[in-house]
C-alpha cells in the first residue's frame, strides 16, 4: 500500500535528516511530504537539499506559519491528487516514533482511519509535565462525552487515513488547527461510517525545539466539539 507521511515543520531543522532516515530505514512503500511554514531556522532550504537526494521526499514551501490544521489540508490536497493509497500525519520532533509506522499499515488493512493512542492502555506519555498530561487526558474525556466518539485518543496527531476517507471528507469547510482539528477530522470520518481502530504508541515529548502548544489552541479545541456536535444535529457537517 503506497502511504505518503505528512510531515509539517516549523523550525525543525535539528530533527528533519535524522527523522527522514529513520522513516526509510523501515523498508515500507512510504514517500514524505514536508510542509514547512518558512522556517526562520532554514529548515525549508534543508528539505529542499534532501528532496534533491531523494525522489521520496517532497516538499510544500509556505509563505508563513499558517497553523497545523492548515498544512494538513494542503498535504490532504497535494496526496489526493496523486496516487497514494494511504496518508500519515506525523510530527517532526520524534514525539512520534518511526517504528511505529508498519504497525499503522497493518491495521489499515481492516480500518480506515488508524489512530495512534496515548491512552488506550493507561497513558503511555513519557518526558509530559504532570500538568500538561492532565489537560490532555481531560481534554480527551471532555471530547469523548461530548461527541459521543468511542475513541480514547481523540487529540493524537499520529494516524493513518485511506485515501478514501480524506476524499469524503469537505476538506474546504475543516477551519481548525491544533486539538481542535485532530478532533474534526476524527470526528468527521466517525460520522461518516467509517471504520476507526486505535492502536497504542508511546509519545515521548520533543528532544529538540519548542513546542508550538497554546492557550488558544486548547480553547479552540474546547468550542470546537460543542460546535460539532451542533452542526452533527442540525445535518450540516
Amino acid at each position: 500500500m503506497k502511504a505518503l507521511i505528512i510531515v509539517p515543520t516549523y523550525n525543525e531543522r535539528e530533527n528533519l535528516e535524522e527523522l527522514v532516515m529513520r522513516i526509510f530505514g523501515q523498508g515500507l512503500p512510504t514517500e514524505i511530504l514536508i510542509v514547512d511554514d518558512n522556517s526562520p531556522d532554514g529548515t525549508g532550504a534543508l528539505a529542499d537539499e534532501m528532496a534533491a537526494r531523494d525522489r521520496r521526499v517532497h516538499v510544500m514551501h509556505r509563505p508563513g506559519k499558517m497553523g497545523l490544521g492548515s498544512a494538513y489540508v494542503a498535504g490532504f490536497r497535494w496526496a489526493l491528487a496523486r496516487d497514494y493509497e494511504a496518508v500519515f500525519e506525523m510530527d517532526a520532533d520524534f514525539s512520534h516514533n518511526p517504528d511505529s509506522l508498519g504497525d499503522f499499515l497493518r491495521e489499515l488493512e481492516t480500518a480506515d482511519l488508524v489512530l495512534g493512542s496515548r491512552y488506550l492502555y493507561g497513558v503511555t506519555v513519557v518526558n509530559w509535565p504532570l500538568s500538561r498530561l492532565i489537560l490532555s487526558y481531560m481534554a480527551n474525556l471532555y471530547s469523548r462525552v461530548i461527541t459521543g466518539m468511542p475513541v480514547k485518543d481523540l487529540t493524537g496527531g499520529f494516524k493513518c487515513f485511506r485515501r478514501q476517507v480524506l476524499e469524503a471528507i469537505d476538506l474546504d469547510r475543516v477551519r481548525s488547527d491544533g486539538y481542535a482539528f485532530q478532533i474534526e477530522i476524527n470526528f468527521k470520518a466517525w460520522r461518516k461510517g467509517f471504520r476507526i481502530c486505535e492502536i497504542p504508541i508511546l509519545f515521548v515529548d520533543r528532544r529538540a525545539g519548542v513546542s508550538k502548544m497554546s492557550r488558544r489552541i486548547v480553547r479552540e479545541a474546547a468550542w470546537m466539539v460543542w460546535r460539532l456536535r451542533l452542526l452533527d444535529l442540525l445535518g450540516a457537517l
